[in-house]
């Protein structure tokens, strides 16, 4: 049964996974091959090579001597992983083995290794962290892990064109914020969750982050915008246990989309990745701005 949906909002989406009893991703894999001309085959493979560049990242990633290349930052995934395996987290290892693998996707970007900007850079390590860690933790096979990229990224589509991906238009809500949505929107797929869950769960992973300004320090997207990564793949997880747990959110989540639009033009110029305000202003910041250029911020 064909059923015809846009990218205009996530309403679409879900209304025509309920209508067809087809997951998310399904629909999306049909639609994306039909729009370009290929098969169903050829299009998942193209996304299989993007998750194992994903998977290949976590390794280099976690390396104890990695180190940027302005020497900002380096080895606290290498940290995070050891706290993981030690058995003595205090959250267990799903939650920290995401943390630790969203820290290493990010530390390799900055160490410019190779990475799978989803959707940007700055927020490459959410979405992996997320797929990597149900596959590593909750033995899901990878052919539906590839899966669950094509239902994120149809929540990826459908902010792109409603708001922003871009932390100089929207603040890092737009970047990492976004990335937190697409991983919650994953999450919820491979465990089980309706598409009516997947869309409370974008809105809440949204609604935590709405206002998120994007200063990062120095101008490199490293300082805070790594660590900002763990904290966006942590909240993919709680808004896909609250949706999984049948907790809906009171604001639709195109609506929410709408609202993080709003916000982000109404956000200072300062603090929208210009290194002008927030953090990057801060006596540190601006410390630190003149050990990687050798002179004071003009």
């Amino acid at each position: 049964m064909e059923v015809k949906f846009d990218y205009r909002s996530l309403e679409s989406v879900i209304n025509a996974a309920g209508k067809s009893g087809r997951k998310i991703s399904g629909l999306v894999l049909c639609q994306q091959a039909k729009q370009l001309g290929q098969t169903e085959e050829t299009v998942f493979s193209r996304m299989e090579k993007e998750y194992r560049v994903m998977s290949e990242c976590i390794d280099p990633g976690s390396r104890k001597d990695l180190k940027s290349n302005s020497g900002l930052s380096g080895g606290d995934a290498y940290k995070m992983k050891r706290a993981s395996e030690s058995g003595k987290s205090l959250t267990g290892p799903f939650f920290s083995g995401a943390l630790y693998r969203a820290l290493a996707v990010s530390e390799l970007n900055s160490s410019m290794g190779r990475i799978v900007a989803s959707p940007t850079a700055g927020s490459c390590g959410i979405l992996p962290a997320a797929v990597l860690t149900m596959q590593a933790e909750r033995n899901i096979p990878e052919h539906d892990c590839v899966m669950s990229l094509f239902t994120a990224s149809a929540v990826g589509i459908v902010i792109a064109n409603n708001a922003s991906l871009a932390g100089a238009e929207g603040g890092c809500q737009a970047e990492c914020g976004s990335a937190s949505a697409m991983a919650a929107a994953a999450l919820t797929e491979l465990a089980g969750g309706t598409p009516e869950m997947i869309g409370n769960a974008v809105a809440i992973a949204l609604k935590n982050v709405l206002g998120l300004v994007c200063d990062p320090v120095a101008g490199l997207v490293e300082i805070p915008c790594i660590k900002r990564n763990a904290s966006g793949v942590a909240g993919a997880i709680v808004a896909a246990e609250l949706a999984l747990s049948g907790i809906k959110s009171a604001i639709p989540a195109d609506e929410v989309i709408t609202a993080m639009k709003k916000v982000g033009d109404m956000i200072s110029p300062a603090l929208k990745e210009t290194a002008e305000g927030g953090l990057a202003a801060t006596p540190t910041g601006r410390k630190l701005y003149e050990k990687v250029f050798g002179h004071a911020r003009p």
